[in-house]
């Protein structure tokens, strides 16, 4: 028999109050307050921020989660980053989605068409879908999506006025006049340029969620932090640094098997407690329903090497894993005309597949990360994805006798030795860089492991000023060509940051987007994957893993490859 779930908390008149003195701070506006009206907003604020957070009562059917590094917008425009995924993906819907299987399923359509020039995809929309009640819309009350509201996002996100950092993922990929067409209120319309057999997966990035017309126009640069979607939580308060509090939206279109509306939590609140040892206090505290990852100084206190509680903590807590679709590697710079290239060993292939074969992936990942990954010895594409082979793309293992005998092979051998590398790394990094540059010392090569702050070493290898470098890749969205265009000659830095260059991978990678069938297309992938492999512009380190510490009470709660919060179907009790 289903856990009866407790009534949904009721939302208190003075979240409307406080909702409306948030528009009134509209900095698009001419109004002026005086120091009293400031002091009573703020008295408000506290007021409800102190309601949300004290007592169980009213912290029924709400799912606590801490964000460390906060949130800088709400807009589906800028969600870059995974601060402003999270909640974005509560607020929003895209038009389709993956599903558990990583394969695409419908959201706000219901289905599509796909020409057969494989040019022009035509999406038919649910009628059933509204957006969020608002002071936007006629009378307050959210009115019914339309096709015409697809046009809208999608224009929007290619506007340059925007400035949106996803207008990229429709570059040079859809029909230069009219690219999207509404046929009627129901029927969308997409035309590409060329077949790009991928296209579904970009559809389905948080960039992609649908916006409307009304609320942009009538917020301006405050809707950043005043959104309206379609998602199963909608908006209440967002004190930046402070919280930010969503409620369910009582309208949602989807339903569970049973034919309950979803969702089944009152609402969502965000603190924004911006040390990971306050964070995991928080969640020892039962403060917090779960936390994201686990701080490298928690690991040992938390998990075993091999990856599992630790006695003490058995019985106390959940931990949730999944394949993640990220990798964890370092790079070369391989551009022959670069300076830093044409004076370095490492344009040297044998040297760049020695670096591969000299250390140890799997002590490193259970000594270092406590078996929270998995060693990444096969192709640049991570486990998780439909077309990962491992037997099908050759990587590197563990040989320190094949790595002396290709440095042996390039030239350096007794009393040579190549000249020390420079590799530079992140903080969060520096034992990963260190623990590889002991094992590579023992095959003859000498690693300067120099730390810098992330932000310097993105400037750097953006601007082919990095040769040898720490680097990952997290998907954009479920396909491996989203990893296998960090290799494509035509692309710049992001995401090329190697400059690698070859034809041959160029070619497989371009016959793979245009190829229809997926068994077809995924055997042209580990081709080029393989391709990569051999030529060594990288040296894969790990696959990641999801990781989440989660509280008993909580059900339906399970991680997925994209590490996207999903909450539709949890429960806490």
């Amino acid at each position: 028999m289903e856990k009866q779930i407790r009534a949904p908390v009721q939302v208190q008149p003075h979240v409307a109050d406080a909702r409306q003195l948030f528009a009134n701070l509209d900095p698009c506006t001419n109004m002026r307050f005086t120091t009293l009206q400031y002091l009573a907003f703020y008295l408000l604020l506290s007021v409800l921020l102190a309601s949300c957070y004290s007592g169980q009562r009213d912290a029924d059917g709400y799912f606590l989660y801490n964000d460390a590094s906060g949130i800088q917008s709400l807009d589906p425009a800028f969600a870059k980053n995974q601060s402003v995924m999270w909640p974005v993906h509560q607020l929003y819907n895209t038009l389709v989605e993956p599903d558990s299987a990583l394969q695409m399923a419908p959201s706000l359509a219901k289905h599509w068409e796909i020409s057969d020039d494989r040019k022009t995809y035509t999406f038919y929309l649910r009628n059933d879908v509204f957006f969020h009640d608002d002071a936007c819309f006629t009378g307050g009350k959210g009115r019914r999506l339309t096709a015409h509201d697809v046009v809208y996002s999608f224009q929007r996100l290619r506007n340059p006025a925007t400035a949106s950092p996803g207008a990229w993922v429709f570059n040079e990929r859809v029909a230069e006049n009219e690219p999207f067409v509404a046929l009627s209120d129901t029927v969308f319309q997409l035309r590409l340029a060329r077949p790009y057999q991928p296209i579904l997966g970009i559809l389905s990035m948080q960039y992609c969620s649908i916006v409307t017309k009304e609320a942009v126009e009538k917020y301006g640069a405050a809707f950043r932090r005043h959104p309206v979607g379609t998602g199963p939580f909608q908006f209440v308060v967002w004190e930046e640094g402070q919280a930010l509090i969503l409620k369910k939206n009582p309208g949602y279109w989807e339903r569970d098997a049973a034919g309950n509306r979803l969702p089944y939590l009152a609402g969502i609140k965000v603190s924004f407690a911006d040390s990971k040892a306050t964070e995991f206090l928080l969640f020892r505290q039962r403060k917090l329903h779960f936390i994201n990852d686990l701080d490298p100084s928690f690991k040992d206190e938390v998990l075993t090497k091999r990856g599992v509680l630790r006695r003490e903590w058995q019985g106390k807590v959940q931990l949730n894993t999944h394949p993640y679709l990220a990798i964890e590697y370092l790079g070369f710079l391989m551009d022959p005309q670069n300076e830093l290239v044409q004076q370095s060993p490492t344009q040297l292939k044998a040297l760049r597949q020695a670096i591969n074969y000299g250390f140890d992936r799997e002590k490193m990942i259970l000594y270092l990360r406590n078996s929270l990954g998995t060693p990444a010895q096969s192709g640049f594409v991570p486990a998780g994805l439909p077309s990962f082979d491992s037997t099908a793309v050759p990587g590197y293992r563990y040989n320190p006798a094949k790595a002396r005998q290709l440095l042996q092979g390039a030239g350096f051998g007794g009393a040579k030795k190549p000249p020390r590398l420079r590799l530079l790394t992140i903080p969060v990094y520096a034992d990963m860089g260190d623990y590889i540059s002991r094992q590579l010392q023992e095959v003859g090569l000498e690693i300067q492991v120099e730390v810098v702050q992330k932000s310097l070493l993105l400037e750097l290898t953006s601007s082919s000023r990095a040769l040898f470098f720490r680097g990952s890749w997290i998907a954009d969205y479920p396909d491996a060509e989203n990893y296998l265009s960090v290799f494509y000659s035509k692309n710049p830095a992001p995401p090329n940051y190697t400059r690698y260059q070859n034809p041959r991978f160029d070619a497989l990678l371009e016959k793979a987007l245009s190829e229809t069938n997926d068994s077809a297309r995924y055997d042209l992938y580990r081709q080029a994957d393989a391709l990569v492999m051999e030529d060594a512009p990288v040296v894969p380190l790990w696959y990641d893993k999801v990781i989440h510490l989660v509280q008993p009470g909580v059900e339906g709660f399970q991680p997925n490859a994209l590490n996207l919060l999903e909450l539709r179907r949890t429960k806490v009790r």
